[in-house]
Parts: C-alpha cells; structure tokens; sequence
C-alpha cells in the first residue's frame, strides 16, 4: 500500500497535513521532496499567462496529436 500525503517539519517530526490510513507505530519509508514557495512561488505565478495571444494553442494541440500519429499522417 502507499500513500502521497503533505505533512510539516516541527522540532524534527513529521506532522501530517492530512488524515492519513496507517495504523499506529507503522513502519514506513518517507521520501522528502520540497514543496516550491517563498520567491519561487511568486516568480512561477508571475509568469503564468506570459504566452498569452503569442501561440496559437489550438493549432499547437493539432500538430502535437498529429506528430504522434507518425510520419506521413494529417488531420
């Protein structure tokens, strides 16, 4: 069984941010990746909708689903 919860660092101890399942005094395995924020959050936010009205997204969706149709394929 496996689980992707969000959970806090206090005093050295994971606090969990969310219900989790296991039983008491379960033994697990944590892998710990770093959730963006601070100035990295504000700079990501900041560039959302910098292409805007420069790509014609429709036409980028077409030519994506047509190059993996393979060589020699159309709409």
């Amino acid at each position: 069984m496996g689980e992707i919860i969000r959970a806090r660092v206090r005093r050295s101890v994971f606090e969990p941010a969310e219900k989790i399942t296991l039983p008491e005094g379960k033994e697990v395995t944590l892998t710990i990746l770093e959730i963006p924020g601070g100035d990295h959050a504000v700079g990501f936010r900041r560039s959302a909708g910098g292409w805007k009205r420069t790509v014609d997204a429709a036409k980028l969706i077409r030519d994506i689903y047509t190059g993996r149709l393979g060589p020699g394929t159309s709409d």
